[in-house]
């Protein structure tokens, strides 16, 4: 069987704190990012927590895109799953400059059936 998927997991150190805490302006980046992927959004939903983080998702046509931050460590961790042609390359880098990470890692998966792509 043929991947059916593609499942990336970035990490992002060293953010801009503020950034990070900021409920419109993490969802403004997903938004863009997603955009910037090339996909196509079908609806979003988004949630501060108190006294900070932000969680949220951005649910597109070929699968989704979701975010938790902690900005107490400047520290991202995104989840980026397609089933279709996007590019996630491009909507990461438009996550990395809207938090100003210092450092990104990723993960990257084949999905169905699991295979890792570069570990």
């Amino acid at each position: 069987m043929t991947a059916l998927g593609h499942h990336l997991l970035a990490e992002f150190s060293g953010c801009d704190a503020a950034a990070l805490a900021d409920l419109g302006q993490v969802t403004r980046a997903m938004l863009q990012a997603a955009e910037a992927s090339g996909a196509t959004v079908v609806t979003h939903s988004f949630h501060h927590f108190s006294p900070h983080g932000v969680s949220g998702a951005v649910i597109i046509a070929e699968s989704h895109l979701a975010i938790h931050t902690w900005p107490e460590h400047g520290f991202a961790a995104v989840d980026f799953f397609s089933c279709g042609p996007v590019d996630m390359d491009r909507g990461l880098a438009v996550l990395k400059a809207a938090f100003g990470a210092v450092e990104e890692t990723r993960l990257e998966l084949e999905r169905g059936p699991l295979r890792t792509v570069n570990p």
